[in-house]
């Protein structure tokens, strides 16, 4: 930001940063896009990693019904943010599940954003504007939100935001009705993206108090106030959602006021220091210990404070850095620990959650490198900007290696925190998914030992333990899996299976109970607690969970092969024959329900139909038949 002294208002001043600035602003874009799409091209490479399963559209909301519901059911989507998926719906409808497009239209967003960033700072007369547009564009600390998919949120709010921003100066400029209709709109998209963008009014009295030294109520702070009051609801929204749906709650955010004063200062300083020293970046940070007894942690509480009287004192000469600090840590204020948010269960910290503070950081250090670029001779106030931009750019192009899969992730992550429980745990599901089972089991031993109360980890472990034929070892994990936490439905699924293994179908049946109390449309338990009730040859109670299954997925043909079977032994042989058949337009060559369905049919008496399936189990499974 420009140097403004006293309190008097200055004409806007045409910026004179060196190199891109004067080039023609259509040139300036098109350098952004370029350089952006440079420095982030390992990352179109990349797939889909952790939660980019809940952002992706899913299978049950791809429909124009699934659009509805992710408008107006809650649940529906991991976040309410309906804007956001209602973007993940169009690009699925797209391209479908292939991550390029995600990926090429994320970096296309940081590059938009970029470029209304530059165009921004230029309105505001601010000199090295395309400078710290070019900065933002090529910094590696925006890598996570750029070549993560799920943090699409991040790019396409902050798009809407500096528009949103755009929109309000035209019409601060002109009082046209239209333009704060425009800005008011943007603003709404969103904070219907991302939450974060609720700081935007604040933001703006901010600059304006920056360009004028004071705020006046009815030119500037009015206008603002159902900014302010839509920004309230959506914050106050998200953290019911935070709270109640995502699980924002419990023993890992048990944090007193003096804790959380304590990390609000940490947080602060470790943000600013990976924006000045971008080194060990890192999906999932350390978590801290918060304790106050610990002298050392009570040092950046006031070193904050300290910064802040001394940018106070220094705004006689000038009011742009503390500007620039007001902007900063307002737009990290949700994240500084006042407020719970679910990943601090991991890391207190993450790179995406300064991704829209980082603005006036960058505003700030394109301004100052401008004014030091004029006492270099010509040739230098070009080639140390370039230098500082192709270093960044390198670093973000390294960077993005660190998002193209989820063993590239997972690994990286653990060479930086080698104690990170959630890395060892998901790294391990990839390695199942890879039927890689042995493998994952040390990395869920890990899990447990780091985080001993960390029921997912149990559960995973027990079933993997299942799959390699150590039942008795998975028993004793899964147990403690739903004791930890009782309700957890695929943990009691899992233990009945177990049981099921030993021959124990009597200690099944209460977990598989437990398994549809608690996930009431999952099919595979209802059709396991059938099967387990028909091992002990309670047919008439397992029919009606048969039944459900085939209900909740009527395209299994495991379920409707198994319902058709139990049908049979059951006498309702009509039943039975029409789920078997059923079955078999699922799996025609499947020898196993030719033959059930042939016995059915002949029971009936319908031996014509019955004889060509008794040829088919011949010819798919010879030995299956009995001599004749």
């Amino acid at each position: 930001m420009s140097r403004r002294s006293g309190h008097t208002p200055q004409a806007p001043v045409a910026p004179t940063t060196a190199g891109a600035a004067a080039w023609p602003a259509g040139w300036t874009w098109a350098a952004i896009y370029l350089a952006t799409l440079l420095a982030y091209l390992p990352a179109l490479g990349g797939g889909f990693i952790w939660d980019d399963s809940g952002h992706v559209t899913r299978a049950d909301l791809t429909s124009v019904t699934g659009l509805f519901r992710i408008w107006f059911e809650i649940g529906a989507t991991q976040q309410y943010y309906p804007l956001l998926h209602s973007a993940f719906w169009l690009e699925h409808l797209a391209w479908g599940d292939s991550p390029l497009g995600y990926h090429l239209l994320n970096v296309l967003l940081h590059a938009t954003a970029a470029g209304l960033f530059g165009g921004l700072l230029r309105r505001l007369a601010v000199p090295g504007a395309w400078l710290a547009a070019l900065l933002f564009a090529l910094h590696p600390v925006c890598v996570e939100s750029v070549a993560w998919i799920s943090e699409q949120k991040n790019t396409l709010s902050l798009v809407l935001y500096l528009g949103a921003a755009l929109a309000y100066l035209r019409f601060a400029a002109d009082c046209r009705g239209r333009h704060y209709a425009l800005a008011t709109g943007l603003f709404i998209l969103a904070l219907l993206t991302k939450t974060v963008t609720a700081s935007l009014p604040a933001a703006l009295l901010v600059v304006f108090w920056w360009q004028r030294g004071r705020l006046d109520w009815r030119r500037d702070v009015l206008p603002l106030l159902p900014w302010f009051a839509l920004g309230a609801v959506s914050g106050l929204v998200t953290a019911h959602f935070e709270h109640e749906l995502i699980g924002a709650q419990g023993a890992d955010f048990d944090l007193s006021l003096a804790q959380r004063c304590l990390l609000a200062g940490r947080v602060f300083w470790f943000y600013l220091g990976k924006l000045a020293w971008p080194a060990g970046l890192i999906f999932i940070y350390p978590r801290w210990t918060v304790d106050a007894a610990q002298f050392w942690q009570w040092l950046f509480l006031p070193g904050a404070l300290a910064l802040l009287g001394a940018l106070l004192w220094w705004r006689r000469r000038s009011r742009a850095p503390l500007a620039a600090a007001l902007l900063f840590g307002g737009a990290l204020f949700p994240v500084l620990g006042f407020v719970n948010v679910f990943p601090f269960v991991f890391s207190y910290v993450a790179d995406h959650f300064q991704y829209l503070a980082s603005l006036p950081v960058f505003a700030l250090a394109g301004a100052g490198l401008t004014a030091l670029g004029r006492r270099l001779p010509p040739a230098g106030r070009l080639v140390a900007p370039a230098g500082v931009l192709a270093t960044l750019g390198t670093l973000t192009w390294m960077q993005c290696g660190m998002y193209h899969d989820l063993f590239a992730l997972y690994a990286a992550t653990l060479r930086g925190n080698p104690d990170c429980w959630m890395a060892h745990n998901n790294l391990a599901l990839a390695l199942d998914a890879a039927d890689r089972t042995e493998e994952a089991v040390p990395h869920l031993e890990t899990a447990i030992r780091l985080k001993p109360d960390f029921a997912p980890a149990y559960n995973n472990l027990g079933y993997d333990l299942l799959r390699l034929g150590r039942t008795v070892e998975a028993v004793t994990r899964l147990e403690r899996a739903v004791q930890l936490q009782p309700d957890y439905a695929v943990a009691h699924r899992n233990l009945g299976l177990a049981y099921l293994t030993l021959g124990r179908p009597a200690d099944a049946i209460p977990h598989f109970e437990q398994a549809v109390q608690h996930a009431p449309t999952d099919a595979e338990a209802e059709n396991d607690l059938g099967g387990a009730l028909m091992s002990l040859d309670r047919v008439a109670e397992a029919l009606p969970h048969f039944e459900r299954a085939v209900t909740l997925n009527p395209d299994s043909f495991e379920f409707r092969f198994t319902s058709g079977r139990a049908l049979a032994q059951a006498g309702r042989l009509e039943a039975a024959v029409l789920q078997l058949e059923s079955a078999l337009q699922l799996e025609p060559d499947n020898a196993d329900a030719h033959l059930n369905l042939a016995i059915a049919l002949r029971q009936l008496g319908r031996m014509s139909e019955a004889a060509p399936h008794f040829m088919a189990v011949e010819r798919l499974k010879p030995g299956l038949l009995p001599p004749r």
